[in-house]
């Protein structure tokens, strides 16, 4: 399995900027990242790491 480009701990500050407000377009140009890309690490945030958002 390929190793992911961000760490978790990445990957959680990019939610929680989308939880402030921020577009998810304007997130993934900011941070290199497609829109899919985005849409995995939003089930991600729903189904593992959850506990850490809130």
């Amino acid at each position: 399995m390929r190793k992911s480009r961000f760490s978790e701990e990445q990957i959680i500050g990019i939610l929680k900027e989308h939880q402030a407000g921020i577009g998810a377009k304007e997130l993934c140009r900011k941070h290199g990242i497609s829109d899919g890309t985005f849409y995995i690490y939003g089930c991600l945030s729903r189904c593992k790491v959850s506990s850490v958002l809130v």
